[in-house]
């Protein structure tokens, strides 16, 4: 094995510096506390690395394994627990206080869509100037909005003001 390799700040086989080590196979043999040269000695007729598992501490601990098939397993399961994510895409329909009927329908048909799509829709009405007197308005605009999109979704957060923006998540029904 190569000797003296700093991956990924790992301390192993000649940058160890303490005297003495807490030694453990791979194993789950325990050598004891034993002095460095002869934990390197061990690893090396082994043809393994000796890697430092707890430098903080009395003595430092440290476990002979083979470091570049550890390091690839630990990429395995970091890939395999990406795989196994669901990415939550949000899309936003907007809607306005003097928002016209007809209009409404055709957002509302936009965010029918995203729901059936599985993606999550928050609706928003944007308060612009004395609008933002009466935010009451906005809640009235979701409260229209939210009878069309309840057989499709189900409603997260009530209608709520958050800046100029009344806004409301509808989540995907659940099969």
């Amino acid at each position: 094995m190569s000797r003296g390799n700093k991956k990924d700040d790992v301390i192993m086989n000649d940058d160890i510096t303490a005297k003495e080590v807490r030694c453990m196979g791979d194993d789950g043999a325990n050598y004891g506390i034993i002095s460095t040269a002869e934990a390197l000695k061990t690893a090396d007729e082994q043809g393994l690395d000796l890697v430092l598992i707890a430098p903080e501490g009395k003595p430092p601990v440290a476990k002979i394994m083979d470091y570049s098939k550890f390091k690839y397993q630990q990429e395995k399961k970091k890939k395999e627990a990406r795989k196994n994510q669901k990415v939550i895409v949000l899309k936003e329909v907007k809607f306005s206080v003097k928002i016209a009927e007809n209009d409404i329908n055709y957002k509302v048909k936009h965010a029918i869509e995203f729901l059936e799509k599985g993606f999550h829709v928050k609706c928003r009405v944007f308060l612009k100037g004395r609008e933002m007197a009466h935010p009451e308005a906005g809640v009235e605009v979701l409260e229209k909005v939210w009878p069309m999109l309840e057989d499709y979704g189900d409603r997260d957060s009530e209608p709520k003001l958050e800046g100029r923006f009344v806004n409301m998540m509808v989540l995907p029904k659940k099969d």
